[in-house]
Parts: C-alpha cells; structure tokens; sequence
C-alpha cells in the first residue's frame, strides 16, 4: 500500500532512525475504519533493554506515535530491575515499584525488610495484577510485623 510520501505507518527499533522498518503492507483493518492491527515479528534483537517508536497517520493525514521500553531475556526466570521504594526517605509512609519480565496473570510478592544487622521487622506479602509490567506502589506504612513504628535509618 503506497501512501503520500512520509505518511507510512513506520516502526523503528532503539532509536536506529537509518533502520526504520515501513509497516504499510502489515496493518489490517478489524471491525471498522477506526480500528485495526499490525502483527509483525521482532527477530534477531540481542538480550537486553529495547525501545520501539510506532508512528501512524490517520485518514485527515494527522500523526500520532506511540514509544515503549522492552527487555529480551533468553532466560525465562523472573527478573526485577528499576526496585525502588518512593519516597526514600520516608517519615510516615513509603510505597515500592519494580519492574517485571513476566507474562502471568498475576504476580505474588514478597517484600522482606530488613534491619541493618539483617532481622527481618516487616514481611508484606500480596498478589498484583500483571498486565502491566510495571508494578506499584505497593503500600507500607513504616511500621513492624507488631505495629509498631521503626526506628530511624
């Protein structure tokens, strides 16, 4: 499918503007005009952090692009990376974000804090949701497994 030149709908991979990949011939239009898809295989990407650009025009020749961050992992195990507790630190409250390589429809976690001196005061278990593949905030509210507030640091 031939557009007017630069309205292709284009993908390009970790920002390798010289490789930028036209998706005309891949997009299929669903239930009506207003929507469709594309399906189209990533091959051949080393293991590691990614990043895509998706840009489309509509029939009114206006643009939108879309961008998202994914990781390739050869290895299917879980893997964490971006954990961190906000705010940091805290006088009250703090919530912890990680992100996930996983595809499951929920993820059951497991925070453990620790004291310097390596016992375990706190032990929040619960069950997220994992469409996305951030996760966050997760809720604590500075106290141990007793209710009682910590002590500072």
């Amino acid at each position: 499918m031939n557009n007017d030149i630069g309205k292709d709908i284009t993908l390009t991979i970790d920002e390798d503007f010289q490789n930028t990949i036209v998706l005309n011939s891949k997009y299929k239009t669903l239930s009506s005009f207003r929507s469709g898809e594309i399906i189209y295989p990533l091959e051949n990407l080393e293991n590691g952090r990614h990043s895509m650009v998706l840009k489309a025009f509509d029939n009114q020749n206006n643009s939108s692009q879309v961008y998202t961050e994914f990781i390739i992992e050869s290895n299917p195990d879980l893997a964490l990376d971006h954990i961190l507790n906000y705010p940091n630190p805290f006088t009250t409250s703090t919530g912890f974000y990680f992100e996930h390589n996983q595809s499951t429809e929920e993820l059951n976690v497991l925070i453990q804090i620790l004291t310097i001196s390596g016992k375990i005061i706190k032990t929040i278990e619960t069950t997220e949701p994992s469409s996305s593949k951030r996760i966050g905030p997760i809720q604590w509210d500075g106290k141990d497994d007793f209710g009682d507030a910590i002590g500072r640091g």
